[in-house]
């Protein structure tokens, strides 16, 4: 089984820039999107019924054109939840959609920005306090927890090319870099990190300062989950293009 998580900074932008044509390449047999930035009644057919899937989306209550997440799935899941099941604002955006099957548990979401200003930054650090309560109750169901999405967090050095002048900015602050090993010490594993746990590879460039061709990139997209001996390898495919993240993907 292939699970694939993308941003795709607008899914009805990407629509433009082969979303259709990778789905029918790399063949996931589910796919988790962020920054859809779109609901349901903005896209038309054709990303809403993809041949061989079942979807499913969550949009921010009051605010269109923003954050989102999607999935696509060939297995009909169980159970699908849109919330968080904390204070009412976390669910309010549109951050979380959480799929449960025989096997695992899939939780994807789209971690807050707190880049913007200090509120923002307030709101990511309760939006990870109430993610890590989830996770800890659902891994009392003793199924595979498989945690994806772009966490907009950079976790170690080798995760970012330019560590020292980020130490201040938000998506490297030890305080967030402290909630990820929070998961690490409950028994979460990056499952990227834990193949391949020297190699150098981003998903997120800045439009910016030609940062792809460039590779001056961070990795904040992430695959972590709960039992890694279910997991047979985990892949960023940075030679996807048509957003300013690449897909990351897992294959159980």
């Amino acid at each position: 089984m292939k699970i694939f998580s993308w941003n795709v900074n607008g899914i009805r932008a990407v629509q433009k820039k082969g979303f259709l044509e990778f789905i029918k390449e790399y063949q996931p047999d589910i796919l988790c999107l962020q920054e859809t930035k779109a609901h349901v009644d903005q896209l038309d057919e054709s990303l809403i019924n993809i041949a061989k899937y079942r979807s499913y989306f969550n949009s921010p209550k009051y605010k269109k054109g923003y954050s989102g997440v999607a999935i696509y799935t060939k297995t009909e899941p169980k159970n699908i939840s849109f919330s968080l099941d904390s204070t009412e604002d976390l669910d309010d955006e549109g951050r979380t959609i959480i799929a449960e099957y025989d096997e695992f548990i899939l939780l994807n979401f789209y971690f807050p920005n707190g880049q913007m200003n200090e509120t923002r930054l307030d709101y990511k650090l309760r939006f990870h306090e109430a993610t890590l309560k989830k996770f800890l109750k659902l891994k009392k169901r003793k199924k595979n927890l498989i945690i994806c999405g772009d966490y907009n967090i950079a976790h170690n050095e080798i995760d970012l090319k330019h560590p020292k002048p980020n130490q201040n900015t938000s998506g490297f602050l030890r305080v967030e870099r402290d909630w990820m090993d929070k998961l690490s010490n409950k028994g979460l594993i990056d499952t990227f990190r834990f193949f391949y746990p020297k190699e150098i590879k981003y998903s997120w460039w800045t439009y910016m300062r030609n940062a792809r061709k460039n590779n001056a990139g961070w990795r904040i997209d992430y695959f972590w989950v709960s039992e890694i001996e279910k997991i047979k390898n985990a892949y960023i495919h940075n030679d996807v293009f048509g957003s300013d993240h690449c897909p990351v993907s897992i294959k159980l």
